[in-house]
């Protein structure tokens, strides 16, 4: 014991710190500071770490470092060289594997590559093969009845009819077709008009909406939480049961045909979701309270 532990551990008690006071101020873990107040370097991880570790205590108790490093190296100059030489053989093991690991990678490389090559030449091959002229040639003779070139089942190819039966053929369908007026007549198309519900106008809280093209009126409305909801017809008249605050997973179906317009109080749109005839009905603003009119043009 050369006394360099207990020179700290006084300076530090009369600086008023505790190890865990020192450990917050140096970054030094408390283990290691009580290490040097011991003299126990056994759980040093090497020479170099303990005299920097024995530099920063110093400073940081107002003790001049160099003279606890001449302490220190009194009581430990036989473990530098160890461990000198220990920290430079690690390098030398590092690039002797780094070099093993090298030449594994050369001697593998020319073999991945050559294997590659291979793939590439078989896939070329295979594409060029699929594209040949005369594969195509087959299968168009193929599907349009004719001889094919490659008869692997042995079996007689059909003949073609000859002019004068197509003729017949063709002659006999058409007198079908003209005997037949159902078969020439188209049946005639029926044109759909999709409804539209299309945004006209804002003023505050109060948005106008038209919709058009739509043989009915119906209105659907789905609550994903509390939100007052209210529903007038262009009499005044409340369409809904009762305007009140519904509750999440509540549904509204109301059929408002027999009116010319409808306004729609929401309480809070972030919760409320309209369809009409099951389009949903996109809100013009963000704003919580909102009075949805629709004007229904037949």
């Amino acid at each position: 014991m050369t006394g360099l532990g207990d020179r700290l551990k006084e300076a530090r008690t009369a600086k008023g710190y505790s190890l865990d006071d020192l450990q917050s101020l140096t970054k030094i873990q408390k283990r290691y500071l009580s290490g040097i107040e011991n003299e126990d370097y056994s759980m040093m991880p090497g020479s170099f770490y303990v005299r920097a570790f024995i530099k920063q205590y110093a400073e940081a108790v107002g003790l001049d470092a160099d003279e606890m490093l001449a302490l220190y190296k009194d009581s430990a100059p036989e473990v530098k060289p160890e461990e000198d030489s220990g920290q430079v053989a690690s390098p030398t093991l590092s690039r002797k594997r780094s070099f093993r690991t090298s030449n594994r990678f050369n001697e593998v490389a020319p073999k991945i590559i050559v294997a590659l090559f291979i793939l590439v030449i078989i896939v070329v091959i295979w594409t060029l093969y699929q594209q040949r002229p005369d594969k195509a040639f087959e299968e168009s003779e193929s599907e349009s009845g004719g001889v094919t070139l490659e008869n692997n089942s042995g079996s007689v190819p059909k003949e073609k009819p000859s002019k004068t039966e197509n003729n017949t053929e063709e002659g006999n369908d058409s007198a079908a077709d003209v005997d037949d007026p159902e078969q020439t007549e188209e049946p005639p198309v029926e044109e759909t008009v999709e409804q539209e519900l299309a945004y006209t106008t804002s003023a505050g809280e109060t948005s106008t909406y038209t919709l058009t093209n739509a043989e009915q009126f119906n209105l659907q409305i789905k609550t994903t939480g509390d939100s007052w909801i209210g529903v007038l017809d262009s009499a005044q008249k409340e369409r809904t049961p009762k305007a009140d605050v519904r509750k999440a997973g509540e549904v509204l179906d109301l059929d408002v045909s027999d009116t010319e317009s409808v306004r729609i109080r929401v309480g809070r749109t972030f919760n409320t979701e309209i369809y009409v005839n099951g389009e949903l009905l996109k809100y013009p603003s963000d704003r919580v309270t909102q009075n949805i009119i629709i004007e229904y043009k037949k």
